[in-house]
């Protein structure tokens, strides 16, 4: 019995990009919309709250983008980047300005934690409907 590879696994580099370029624009614009629901429904401080959490969504997917392609060079056994190392350290450096993002929006905001979280779920969200779009066809 012959075991079939994952589809996922036999996935393009070009393909894994753009479905990470879609998902972040995607999250940007699900977030200003979502925002502009909640502005309306409950408040400047919420939406406030849900835009910072798309905001950081969409920011980390760029950033994953970035380090995949560090990490799918290395794995494919190219020659590095040159700009490898820094890559890995904004990353780094980047999740420690995204928490005091966080942070500063739960306290100077004083809005729903709830939209923050829903607003951070964006970008898995987003994520996910592209992988199910790239299987189905």
């Amino acid at each position: 019995m012959t075991q079939e590879a994952h589809p996922l696994l036999e996935l393009p580099n070009d393909a894994a990009e753009v479905m990470l370029q879609r998902a972040m624009v995607k999250t940007l614009i699900l977030g200003l919309i979502a925002s502009i629901v909640v502005l309306i429904a409950s408040g400047w401080r919420n939406a406030g709250m849900l835009l910072a959490g798309a905001l950081i969504s969409g920011a980390s997917l760029f950033e994953w983008q970035r380090l995949a392609r560090v990490i799918r060079a290395k794995l494919e056994a190219e020659k590095t980047p040159r700009s490898a190392p820094a890559v890995v350290v904004f990353f780094l450096l980047r999740l420690v300005l995204y928490a005091a993002a966080i942070y500063v929006s739960l306290k100077c905001l004083q809005g729903s934690a709830v939209a923050l979280l829903c607003g951070l779920g964006l970008a898995a969200v987003t994520i996910l409907w592209q992988a199910l779009r790239m299987l189905l066809d």
